[in-house]
């Protein structure tokens, strides 16, 4: 059976790339290696939106959160649920040169469970082998799928890319969650996994010697440990503020290993925030949530250089994060982050 196939033109970088009838324009752009601009992948988060210049396309369902209807009318679409019947030219509102430069195709991989490692009260730690070696960068995630239960899910691996066959992920538990779940006994070691990544564009920047701020909460450890990791493997001597939020103090773990770095670095700080503190906490560092905190510290300690902004973690714990470091003087083009978008499938 052939497979009709149509040109896309991307404007205004000049990339031209081919999509086959049924394949989205997000998922062809990951299967030939040309990293577009990407949020949940599912038409929820409008990461990947850009205007159609000509061409014949269907638009599959999405949310109007994403794309609004006044938006649509004007030939706005969403490249994650755009399916070409023609040859078509989009223009990309947003795009990044340093993330085409870093472009890695999306492949496809059979995983095994190694172990399951519990944080905190709802917190897991997964560690998975895959069949060969993934290429990806530091903050990256990947669809996991049970093959038994036919479940998938994004997450983001919370290990430095130079293990890139042995994967580590810090997953929040929820109680009906059909993948997290399984994490407190019926995932056991050597359950069957498949993989497919890399995915996302809030990765760790290389060569910089600005202020680098982690900002996250929850799972939304997971990828920064990963840059913080690859940061400390890397060498680089940049400054370094890692602000986490938290509950109380039972939800702050991995204490110990962040206080190593913070011994061998010296210009190096974590700085957890509790948002309900209670009496039992005994809690002498900073409360309130994490915008907040950044927000004060920012103003307090005046950062000098280029800084970058890794924010992880809940939608609205983003949507709260950035105008705290628009108005602190962060540059928008060195802002990246990752929603962590409840799960639609």
């Amino acid at each position: 059976m052939t497979t009709t196939t149509y040109k896309v033109r991307l404007e205004p970088v000049g990339i031209e790339m081919d999509v086959e009838e049924g394949e989205t324009v997000l998922d062809a752009a990951f299967r030939q290696g040309i990293s577009l601009m990407h949020g949940c992948k599912e038409g929820q988060c409008g990461s990947c939106k850009s205007r159609l210049i000509s061409g014949e396309i269907e638009l599959l369902k999405y949310s109007t959160f994403a794309l609004p209807d006044y938006e649509r009318e004007t030939e706005h679409i969403l490249l994650c649920k755009t399916h070409a019947y023609s040859d078509i030219e989009v223009e990309l509102l947003n795009f990044d040169e340093d993330l085409l430069s870093h472009a890695i195709a999306v492949k496809g991989f059979e995983a095994t469970v190694s172990k399951v490692t519990a944080l905190t009260h709802d917190i897991r730690l997964l560690e998975i082998e895959l069949d060969n070696p993934m290429k990806f960068w530091a903050g990256q995630y990947i669809d996991l799928t049970l093959v038994d239960a036919g479940v998938t899910r994004a997450f983001s691996m919370a290990n430095a890319p130079v293990n890139g066959k042995h994967l580590s992920f810090i997953i929040k538990k929820y109680p009906n969650g059909a993948f997290s779940s399984q994490l407190d006994g019926a995932l056991q070691a050597g359950a069957p996994l498949q993989a497919k990544g890399p995915y996302g564009t809030c990765f760790r920047r290389e060569g910089r010697t600005g202020p680098m701020l982690l900002i996250g909460g929850g799972s939304g450890m997971s990828p920064l440990w990963s840059m913080l990791c690859d940061h400390v493997q890397s060498g680089d001597q940049r400054p370094v503020r890692f602000f986490y939020g938290a509950r109380t103090r039972a939800d702050l773990f991995m204490l110990d290993e962040i206080a190593a770095i913070a011994a061998a670095h010296p210009d190096f700080e974590f700085i957890p925030a509790l948002s309900h503190a209670t009496a039992e906490d005994d809690w002498q560092g900073e409360t309130g949530f994490i915008h907040e905190v950044v927000q004060r510290r920012l103003r307090d300690e005046a950062l000098s250089g280029t800084i970058d902004a890794y924010g992880c973690g809940p939608v609205p714990m983003i949507d709260a994060l950035l105008p705290v470091l628009q108005m602190a003087g962060v540059e928008p083009d060195h802002i990246y982050f990752d929603k962590f978008t409840p799960a639609t499938r």
